[in-house]
């Protein structure tokens, strides 16, 4: 489901945000950051604001840092969703620019980063980028997975999961309330073959983890602690 939570705290957008490039992988444009001889890879998938939000570089940069090769692909094709443009409301927007769409545009990026010789491929989905990541993880084309404030995400989608998968949920969040994240928790409890760790991340709204006010020290204290949980969920899986 979504909502007016998915547009809420917008980024400025910034081509020229992050220490890497650009540069097209499996046909998407993508902000790439890392070394491109590391053998894992992480895939950010964006919410509907998309790459070149700054938030979501500053992370691809501090999980490069790390040692991963990170892409950060353009999965609007240039059209990220704009809550100024009144003519193209969310829900007219989303028709052009679907999850499913989503996953096959992944699927060549995916065998690209194959082809360079990578072994092991993670992937982080905020909120639209959630579905996503779930759609790669079925399939077991990535290896590791995890997923902040989810979006349009039922626990049927992730029945079929069989990968480690972390999740974490905002408190203040209509989208994907903490009751929809309490789901999510009871069914993968209930699968002690998978990996996994849910959480509700109490005093936080949906979005909090790129969509942060940089010169608000809690907001900035509340993204990073989910970042380091991002890195530290990788380094324990992702081999």
């Amino acid at each position: 489901m979504a909502g007016a939570e998915c547009c809420s705290n917008p980024p400025t957008l910034n081509p020229n945000a992050g220490i890497g490039h650009v540069q097209n992988i499996g046909g998407l444009d993508s902000y790439i950051t890392g070394s491109p001889h590391s053998n894992l890879a992480l895939l950010l998938i964006s919410d509907i604001f998309g790459y070149e939000a700054p938030n979501i570089r500053i992370l691809a940069d501090k999980i490069a840092a790390a040692g991963y090769y990170v892409i950060v692909p353009d999965f609007f094709y240039g059209e990220p969703y704009d809550p100024q443009n009144t003519s193209r409301p969310l829900q007219e927007w989303i028709k052009d620019h679907g999850m499913d769409k989503g996953f096959e545009d992944a699927k060549p990026v995916v065998e690209a980063l194959k082809s360079k010789g990578i072994s092991a491929i993670g992937a982080v989905g905020f909120c639209w980028g959630a579905k996503v990541v779930v759609k790669l993880a079925n399939p077991k084309l990535i290896q590791v997975a995890v997923l902040l404030h989810p979006a349009f995400l039922t626990v049927e989608d992730i029945s079929g999961v069989d990968i480690p998968i972390g999740i974490l949920g905002a408190e203040k969040d209509e989208v994907s309330p903490p009751e929809v994240i309490k789901k999510f928790e009871e069914f993968l409890n209930a699968k002690p073959e998978v990996e996994s760790y849910v959480k509700v991340v109490p005093n936080v709204p949906h979005g909090w983890t790129v969509r942060y006010d940089t010169g608000d020290a809690e907001a900035v204290k509340a993204a990073e602690e989910a970042h380091q949980f991002v890195l530290e969920w990788f380094a324990k899986y992702l081999k």
